[in-house]
């Protein structure tokens, strides 16, 4: 799983849209970091922006944003509603995918020291960054604001984690709090009410701050008071989640809106399971949901497989088909039309044109693929159509996993089959992006015969580079040989154990596996046999010809059980 995090600098200028402007371009500068929103507000004169990336761009990205946040900010000119610290005022970040909290907490202290170390902001490192416990508090790093800066960097005990004495660097840029947290789902949940009321009763039942607490626990009652004269609260049941109701004009009803601060804790369908139930409790019904702004993936492939595992219907189906299952569960695209594609975040920053260069084979149709295959060109050739039979086995042998978790009669057995296809799933997306990168490898030996060769140097350097691309090309077909084997034992399970009807289908899944790993273990061959130095080859060849034993072994093996389904007696 590729590592993805998501930073969210709040910079203190949201009037000057040319200094905004400045900034977001020095953090789009970085290359492998996408730019997914710019919120300026002007009444806080403070500019929210949302970029994602891998670890180390978006650690370059948040420095160059803070660099030349420096630059153009002077804070002891800055005014505005919100509270504030310095010109970078916060930076968190965010783990998408990939990437653990605790990780993201050690690459926000190590921004934080860079920031100190290399411009000279003064950092507080907050929540999962923070050094000491009382500083997880963003209030508490941030408390007095710019204007107390001079007094707490003097005293020890609430000094910055990185940064000395007040200067002028600190005088003009403040202090910057780096922290890192859970990813924030921002979520309203549709109601069948006009009523504000009732949608803040709901609010009130299922966030973690509760309600005041009333004598006969009524909505009105007079409020109950501690000895001490304190206030009571009646605590929600939804942990770190944060919730009230409002009236929407747009759509004439009232919402719960919620913020979920801890996605793992609870999850978004966890959470709408308990508005639904708390609505329901007060005679209300939740329509549909309304997810604002993005989420990681995660989200909805975690509520699709709740709401599949719910209905005891088998996990080994596409990514795609998962999420729809969300989709339609938690009725995302109530008052609106929901895309995926447009509010997840993995699926934003994938680069179409790469995906398509990567991908160009099996983003074809069946028909394209044969024309291209039997067109004037070497490739796609014996490797990719080799991947391609490897996973059509797999997902047949997914196919007759996936109609035995839903065979009637079998219904205990639904997670059984469930395990299978998903493992068949696996296999299918690993062998399919085999096909294209079979044909990768072979362009990358042609690449190699436009190196120049006129100098000794470049002699060695171009046969150096070929025995280097002919291994790797090589490598390839192992690879689809590896992952085809795997299919072999789910197709044998399902002819012993699936649906009996679909038993042909689990044989057919066991040929196609085994031409796959058999028209592959040619292709490591003939690679092999284009090394001037054979010995880096001997283990390849050495393990296809294992492969193709144990592969053959296995294929009697479930045409043997196939054949006791079908056999005419």
């Amino acid at each position: 799983m590729k590592r993805i995090i998501e930073c969210v600098p709040n910079y203190s200028e949201g009037r000057d849209r040319s200094v905004i402007d400045r900034i977001v371009s020095a953090i789009s500068s970085v290359k492998g970091v996408r730019v997914l929103d710019v919120d300026p507000g002007e009444a806080t004169n403070r500019t929210v922006v949302t970029f994602v990336g891998e670890p180390e761009p978006v650690l370059e990205a948040a420095f160059r944003g803070a660099e030349k946040a420096k630059e153009l900010i002077d804070m002891r000119l800055h005014h505005g509603a919100h509270p504030r610290s310095g010109a970078t005022d916060v930076l968190p970040l965010i783990p998408v995918s990939g990437i653990t909290l605790e990780e993201c907490a050690i690459l926000a202290r190590g921004l934080a020291e860079r920031l100190y170390k290399e411009l000279g902001i003064p950092c507080y490192c907050y929540e999962a960054a923070a050094f000491t416990p009382e500083r997880r508090n963003l209030a508490v790093c941030r408390a007095g604001e710019y204007e107390a800066l001079p007094e707490k960097m003097s005293d020890p005990a609430r000094k910055p984690d990185f940064g000395g004495a007040w200067d002028e660097v600190a005088a003009k840029a403040g202090a910057t709090n780096v922290g890192a947290r859970n990813f924030l789902v921002a979520v309203n949940f549709n109601l069948n009410t006009t009523s504000t009321r009732r949608a803040m009763a709901v609010a009130f039942d299922v966030r973690e701050k509760g309600r005041k607490a009333r004598e006969g626990g009524s909505l009105t009652g007079k409020l109950l008071k501690d000895d001490k004269g304190d206030q009571l609260w009646i605590p929600g049941t939804l942990k770190g989640c944060k919730a009230i109701g409002w009236f929407i004009d747009e759509y004439g009803i009232a919402q719960v809106s919620m913020n979920i601060t801890d996605i793992d804790a609870v999850p978004l369908h966890i959470a709408f399971e308990e508005v639904c139930r708390a609505a329901a409790a007060r005679g209300l019904r939740v329509t549909g949901t309304e997810i604002v702004g993005l989420v990681p993936k995660k989200v909805l492939i975690e509520a699709g497989r709740f709401y599949l595992e719910r209905q005891q219907r088998s996990l080994g189906i596409s990514e795609e088909e998962i999420i729809r299952i969300a989709v339609k569960s938690m009725s995302l695209d109530d008052l609106k039309p929901f895309n995926p594609k447009e509010k997840v975040i993995e699926y934003l920053m994938e680069d179409e044109a790469e995906l398509a260069r990567r991908e160009k084979l099996i983003r074809m149709s069946v028909k394209d693929f044969t024309a291209e295959t039997a067109s004037e060109s070497a490739a796609p050739g014996g490797g990719s159509v080799s991947a391609c039979m490897g996973a059509l086995g797999a997902a047949l042998a997914t196919m007759v996993a996936n109609l035995s978790a839903h065979k009637r009669g079998w219904d205990e057995r639904w997670k059984e089959f469930s395990d299978i296809a998903e493992k068949g799933q696996a296999l299918v997306g690993e062998l399919l992006s085999l096909v294209d990168e079979d044909t990768a490898a072979f362009n990358r030996i042609m690449d190699v015969f436009s190196m120049p060769k006129g100098t000794e140097e470049e002699k060695a350097a171009r046969a150096a580079a070929l025995e280097e691309a002919t291994l790797y090309a090589a490598s390839v077909p192992l690879r689809t040989m590896e992952a085809a084997l795997k299919a072999l034992p789910l197709a044998l399970e399902m002819a012993e154990k699936g649906n009996p009807a679909s038993a042909s289908d689990a044989g057919v899944a066991a040929l196609a596996a085994v031409a796959g790993i058999r028209g592959a273990a040619l292709n490591v061959r003939i690679n092999a046999a284009g090394l001037k130095d054979p010995a880096p080859a001997r283990p390849l060849l050495e393990r296809a010809d294992a492969i193709v034993r144990e592969a053959l072994s296995l294929q009697d093996k479930v045409l043997d059980a196939v054949n006791d389904h079908i056999s005419l007696s």
